[in-house]
């Protein structure tokens, strides 16, 4: 465990020193040590102002692109599994079996597919392109089929039946409420999977404008490699934002800690 924990927390730990030195100090210091100028403050000063601040730009875009997409993909896989977990019908058991076998698919072999999809009715380049792909989650929706199996009580269900309550009545204001640790669980999966989400954005946008921070400061790195103008800053540049990137995603996941720990466990058990 302690050799795990070192492999996940040296590159953590580069990114942080790496962040505090300027472009000069990056290779002619000892990487996992501080250099003597500390200048996290002023990279992270021209980071939000390199040309015309357009990492503010992507940063929006991303919180965008990753907040509506995780909100709706947690409700849709909160209704579907619910619906799976709680209902008969015809072809149940065929259509989850279609679920399972589309979480083997990896996502790469369905993104020319989904280009060619969104470009043919005209949404390719758009905030579309991103949110709509991302709000199909299997795994999210096998995870809370298989919640909702044990949270969400028979017995209530029947009972706000016969108080006369309809099913989406009974979905939104009682079954919600037991389903909320796996909802958030789903949440945090997908926030992560949209917020470091790469190939997709790639594919699909060609506007800089609309670009995540995952594609811009690949942009930056690329024009640093091919010794573009202001290749040294964009070094620094692209170290510094690339820790930017990660902080909301740790405040993230230490919010909503509590609550993906307890969905990981409370379906999986029965009273």
């Amino acid at each position: 465990m302690l050799a795990l924990l070192i492999y996940f927390l040296i590159p953590l730990f580069w990114l942080v020193v790496a962040s505090t030195k300027t472009t000069g100090d990056l290779f002619s210091t000892f990487g996992l040590w501080l250099a003597p100028d500390f200048s996290l403050f002023s990279n992270i000063g021209e980071l939000f102002t390199y040309d015309g601040g357009v990492f503010t730009k992507w940063l929006a875009n991303t919180v965008l692109y990753s907040v509506v997409s995780a909100g709706g993909a947690a409700l849709l896989c909160a209704m579907g599994g619910y619906g799976f977990a709680k209902y008969r019908f015809r072809g149940n058991d065929a259509l989850f079996g279609i679920v399972l076998g589309s979480i083997m698919v990896p996502t790469t072999a369905l993104a020319i597919p989904t280009y060619l999809l969104f470009s043919k009715v005209g949404l390719a380049n758009t905030v579309w392109a991103i949110i709509l792909p991302s709000l199909v989650s299997p795994f999210g929706l096998y995870l809370m089929r298989v919640y909702a199996q044990d949270a969400v009580s028979d017995s209530i269900l029947e009972a706000a039946r016969i108080d006369g309550a309809g099913e989406l009545r009974i979905f939104f204001q009682v079954v919600l409420r037991s389903l909320a640790p796996g909802i958030v669980t789903v949440l945090l999966f997908t926030l992560v999977a949209t917020w470091n989400n790469y190939f997709l954005p790639l594919i699909m946008l060609n506007d800089p404008n609309l670009y995540p921070i995952t594609v811009g400061l690949s942009a930056w790195s690329s024009q640093a490699v091919g010794g573009g103008g202001g290749t040294a800053q964009l070094l620094a540049l692209v170290v510094t934002g690339s820790l930017m990137s990660i902080i909301p995603l740790i405040a993230a996941f230490l919010m909503l800690q509590r609550y993906w720990q307890s969905g990981l466990t409370a379906g999986g058990v029965k009273e």
